[in-house]
């Protein structure tokens, strides 16, 4: 199944104007805001939306009222959407949208959404940097850095799931979705990507007891370290709480920050997440401090996600 990734997040939310303020402020662009709520993008299109709690045009909440309302995965091509539809359609109900989408539930309960993904292509240039010793990539009287540079979410890179029965939500993603499993923290649950990424991960999934299931956060890859703490800096200055980070997580290799949002989940920036192909063996290891960040600036007690702040 060439599934690519998340394209979008739903939200349902009690307070639109507060959540619309904050994914702005995050660096997403708005796209027809108003007091219903929006559609907030990444340079690439994938994007979050806000909508009202009780807004019609969403799916059922989750039994615990959790503020995601659906998660929409994009595909590469119609051949594998019709694929899909086929497979999951064997024992579940299938919505079929207008626009060739199609709508289903997970078995732990979460809503979906396929359709050919919304990602256009964008024209970035190398990052680079000097190197002691090395030819000098950035060039002579080329300057690394600019005060006034406001760095924008590229592309939604993971979300990050409370489940109730995690070997169960491991399975149909690996079964139903073709999910590969990269790494694993136990006892909290897989890394997984779907077949059209080598990202590290796009899902990760932390088990809980069944009053927690929801988001627990999600992110968008920035340009680069460099961008991602300009931006995570810019964002505290706007007076938002920061949560984890910055720092390094060691599986993925991914640069963080994360933040408390208005939405009920944290909100993360990343950078710089590993790449894998099949060839890759899937790691284990313990959730503890020193398996979950090979550095971390401010509050270490939060040591992974979900983790007691003090």
């Amino acid at each position: 199944m060439n599934i690519i990734g998340p394209d979008g997040l739903i939200f349902g939310v009690d307070n639109v104007e507060d959540c619309c303020k904050y994914m702005t402020d995050y660096g997403l662009t708005p796209n027809n805001v108003d007091s219903s709520g929006g559609v907030f993008t990444g340079v690439d299109g994938t994007f979050v939306e806000i909508r009202h709690k009780d807004d019609a045009s969403l799916p059922a909440p989750l039994h615990t009222g959790a503020s995601i309302r659906k998660t929409v995965y994009g595909v590469a091509d119609q051949a594998t959407l019709d694929a899909l539809k086929a497979e999951l359609s064997k024992d579940r109900d299938i919505c079929v949208n207008s626009d060739g989408s199609f709508d289903c539930v997970d078995d732990s309960g979460f809503a979906l959404a396929f359709q050919i993904t919304c990602r256009k292509n964008t024209e970035v240039a190398d990052q680079i940097v000097n190197v002691p010793g090395a030819k000098a990539n950035r060039g002579i009287n080329v300057v690394g850095s600019i005060k006034d540079h406001a760095p924008k979410p590229q592309t939604l890179s993971h979300v990050v799931y409370f489940v109730p029965d995690v070997a169960k939500a491991e399975a149909f993603y690996r079964d139903r979705l073709g999910f590969r499993v990269v790494d694993r923290m136990n006892p909290l649950g897989p890394f997984m990507r779907p077949q059209g990424t080598m990202d590290h991960h796009t899902l990760f999934m932390i088990e809980t007891p069944p009053f927690m299931q929801g988001v627990e956060h999600f992110t968008f890859h920035m340009l680069n370290p460099s961008d991602m703490l300009q931006a995570g800096k810019r964002f505290q200055d706007l007076g938002y709480e920061s949560f984890w980070g910055p720092g390094r997580h060691i599986m993925g290799s991914n640069w963080f920050w994360y933040f408390n949002s208005p939405l009920g989940v944290h909100v993360e920036y990343d950078a710089d997440m590993d790449l894998h192909d099949d060839s890759w063996e899937a790691r284990e290891c313990m959730a503890t401090e020193d398996n979950s960040q090979i550095y971390n600036f401010t509050l270490v007690a939060n040591w992974r996600p979900g983790g007691d702040p003090h």
